[in-house]
């Protein structure tokens, strides 16, 4: 994986200028952004009672970093009722393994710069 890699789902020029553009710090962000996908990605689905703290929680980590489609789908799945949310839902998971696609093109690229010296 490399920057060609990279989808557009996610703006990284966002998570730069609140980073200041150190690697160090932006690599940090993206591991939390990953760790919070992992830990609230099984909620999605209304049979889990959290399912919208899920989408929420979501919705703020990706609006952190600049994935603002996955911001926009968990927007739109939170306000709707549970009988509508399952398709809203799989929107979510779509473009949330999108946006940690780029994610991890985008670490890729940090870890080779660092390489680079």
């Amino acid at each position: 994986m490399a920057r060609r890699d990279l989808s557009g789902a996610v703006d990284f020029a966002v998570l730069e200028r609140m980073t200041g553009g150190q690697d160090a710090i932006t690599d940090e962000v993206l591991g939390l952004f990953g760790q919070q996908a992992a830990l609230w990605s099984p909620m999605l689905d209304v049979r889990e009672e959290g399912w919208r703290d899920a989408v929420h929680t979501i919705r703020g980590a990706a609006s952190g970093i600049g994935a603002d489609q996955l911001a926009e789908a968990c927007q739109t799945a939170e306000s709707s009722d549970k009988a509508g949310a399952p398709p809203l839902l799989d929107r979510v998971r779509d473009q949330l393994e999108i946006a940690l696609a780029d994610v991890a093109a985008f670490r890729h690229e940090i870890m080779l710069r660092s390489l680079r010296g």
